[in-house]
């Protein structure tokens, strides 16, 4: 599996707030590290800018000079598990116990408790949500519902599916029951706009590849961009950033020019995860309902 790390999704949101019969538009304020330093046409770098660098509590505790920079400049940092370990793999108590020890260490270290969740590898589990909720967590990023838009995640409790093959077909051939929302607002994960796997080496693992030009990947992106942006009054777009992977050259070359694309575009907003989340639950990002199941 992938090193502890961080991840920096940047979400960029397009609304239009009317005053006057006009429209204004925010600056956009993108993703941001003191890991990656991209010089922007207008002078300012990502380490100006504010982002939601999500951290394993390991790092924290192993790195707390380095993660005190990012602090510092006034990032949301985000709960991801404590060494990066995949949570559909632990047991309920130890998925309890991971997150209690999560919170403590990122409140202890930033002085408030965090607002969201990661998981690690965007590994879920049906006792996640639940999870988030019972602890207070407002928002989650691990789940794909949906590309473009956020949303109620649903209570994996009464719907999930588990396929045991060690029991008779018979207990598991049944659709899933009526998907119930929680309380926890979904910023959407999408593998697409993630720079792991296309930019990553790793030898012997499945969908990953690291030698593939930025230029095409720059290409997969933004056309997605583009689709959302003709298509939708409000979205978000959720790029995942990993340090050790965007800070190498060729690829902070290839943030410098999405970056520069989409500052382009009127409307559009950067901001921490957390915002985005107060944005859809108070109205100001449409969002979409999660539908499915059938009653039992």
């Amino acid at each position: 599996s992938p090193p502890p790390s961080l991840t920096y999704p940047a979400i960029p949101a397009k609304r239009h707030v009317p005053l006057s019969n006009s429209s204004t538009n925010t600056t956009s304020k993108p993703l941001s590290c003191e890991f990656i330093r991209i010089e922007l046409a207008d002078g300012m770098t990502l380490a100006d800018m504010e982002s939601s660098p999500s951290t394993p509590a390991h790092t924290i505790e192993s790195f707390p000079e380095q993660l005190a920079k990012v602090k510092e400049a006034g990032h949301e940092i985000g709960l991801h598990g404590y060494t990066h370990e995949h949570i559909s793999g632990l047991s309920a108590t130890q998925q309890r116990d991971v997150l209690a020890k999560s919170i403590d260490v990122l409140t202890s270290f930033t002085g408030l408790k965090p607002k969201g969740y990661t998981a690690p590898a965007w590994d879920t589990s049906k006792e996640l949500i639940p999870l988030l909720e019972e602890f207070g967590i407002i928002y989650d990023h691990s789940f794909m519902h949906h590309d473009l838009q956020p949303y109620f995640a649903p209570d994996g409790r009464h719907s999930w599916v588990e396929t045991d093959v060690k029991k008779e077909a018979s207990s598991w051939m049944k659709p899933m029951t009526k998907i119930k929302p929680s309380e926890i607002v979904e910023i959407p994960a999408n593998w697409h706009v993630d720079d792991w796997p296309p930019l990553q080496p790793m030898p012997g693992r499945a969908g990953t590849h690291g030698f593939i030009s930025t230029h095409e990947l720059e290409k997969l992106w933004l056309e997605q961009f583009d689709y959302a942006y003709e298509e939708y009054d409000t979205f978000i777009f959720p790029m995942s950033i990993h340090p050790q992977v965007s800070g190498k050259p060729h690829v902070i070359k290839m943030h410098e020019r999405i970056i520069e694309y989409i500052n382009k575009h009127e409307g559009v907003e950067w901001m921490p995860l957390g915002d985005m989340a107060t944005e859809f639950l108070e109205g100001r990002i449409a969002g979409v309902e999660i539908e499915g199941g059938v009653d039992n």
